[in-house]
């Protein structure tokens, strides 16, 4: 049988070089994980004894298809405690994870073919997706200069559908503030862009709070999920907010597509937002991390890197060390025993001159990884 031309999507490196690492693990290396963007903790604690609790309570089925209505308003409350931004539960539907929310925005946005905006360097994901449903993603390339944010002069003339913007931003972890989002948000309503606001890094940040796009706009889908802030990557839950016009659309496709997100899933989820102590821990882990990547790095020779306000990620540009980074990134696991992230994931034009490097793993893992990296491009020059 023949395939679509729309199943052409590129691999995901990351997913890849996780592969790699794991291989090497099989045959007895030690390996420091500096590839993926995924937290070394587990699920709250709390989370996983409400759901043991209700496991042996009652069986777990369906739930309606925008979700566990007690979660949605956990939601909604979120936002007036972290945003003041006083949100109706109505307008929040759950999804399988962000990338569940991603589908069905595209979806219920974008007709076949129509053109969507994302920043490069960006997450890989969006442009795959976009292509999987007939869409034509359009690299915006960012520069140092604006943070690696798009810009309004970055859509303007490129008669562009919709555009996605992540904030603090993935390989980057790079923030919009108050006014470089407010001047996005005008500029796609001035010209008839649709806008989506990836969030899933909200809460994950080292100065300032991350500025939602539910602050300045209702006309906006925001996606957001467990997987990062509340460390429940494998739980495949998130949600996404978006104007109240748009909710019955959202739904239909939901109830089409995945029926609902998992149930223990949402029960956990909901448990997960009453552990501020825990999270609030594991945010002081990253955020000592992130110091010593910040010391660190420069000392092995990365010194071009992206100032990181929030996520757990640094951005490199390895452009005076190498142009290829992926072979880079190849010699780095083979010989020092870190796997770390070739760019070209996140940026297919520019990204075979950087490495994404995650520090969201054990401060100790961090340590080691820093040391053999500095061994390592100390025998490399």
């Amino acid at each position: 049988m023949r395939n679509s031309s729309r199943s052409q999507v590129d691999p995901f490196i990351v997913m890849d070089v996780m592969e790699a690492a794991r291989r090497a693990e099989a045959a007895g290396r030690h390996i420091i994980h500096m590839e993926v963007g995924q937290p070394g903790t587990g699920a709250p604690r709390s989370a996983m004894e409400a759901l043991c609790a209700r496991m042996q309570a009652e069986p777990l089925g369906y739930t309606v298809s925008p979700g566990l209505p007690e979660l949605r308003a956990r939601i909604a409350r979120l936002y007036g405690e972290w945003y003041d931004v006083d949100l109706a539960p109505s307008r929040v539907l759950v999804t399988s994870g962000s990338s569940g929310g991603f589908l069905l925005a595209f979806t219920a946005l974008f007709d076949s073919g129509a053109r969507v905006g994302v920043g490069a360097p960006g997450y890989p994901s969006y442009r795959q997706i976009l292509r999987a449903l007939g869409l034509e993603p359009v690299d915006l390339p960012t520069t140092a200069g604006n943070r690696y944010q798009p810009v309004p002069a970055n859509i303007a003339g490129r008669d562009l559908a919709g555009l996605v913007i992540a904030s603090p931003g993935n390989p980057t972890g790079t923030m919009l503030d108050r006014a470089a989002l407010g001047a996005l948000v005008e500029a796609t309503r001035a010209g008839g862009v649709s806008l989506v606001s990836d969030e899933i890094y909200h809460g994950l940040e080292y100065g300032e709070r991350a500025v939602s796009a539910l602050e300045l706009t209702d006309d906006v889908y925001v996606v957001n999920s467990f997987s990062k802030y509340f460390s429940m990557t494998g739980w495949r839950v998130g949600w996404m907010v978006v104007p109240e016009d748009h909710v019955r659309v959202v739904e239909r496709l939901a109830q089409n597509l995945f029926i609902c997100a998992p149930h223990a899933s949402q029960i956990a989820a909901l448990a997960a937002m009453d552990c501020g102590g825990e999270l609030a821990g594991n945010l002081a882990v990253y955020r000592r991390n992130r110091a010593l990547m910040l010391e660190g790095l420069p000392r092995a020779g990365f010194t071009d890197i992206a100032p990181p306000d929030g996520a757990f990620y640094v951005y490199a540009d390895v452009s005076a060390i190498t142009d290829d980074s992926r072979i880079l990134a190849a010699e780095i696991l083979e010989q020092a025993g870190v796997a770390v992230t070739p760019g070209l994931d996140f940026d297919p034009q520019r990204g075979h001159r950087t490495l994404r490097f995650s520090y969201a793993r054990e401060t100790a893992d961090i340590t080691e990884g820093l040391a053999r990296l500095v061994a390592f491009m100390e025998a490399r020059r």
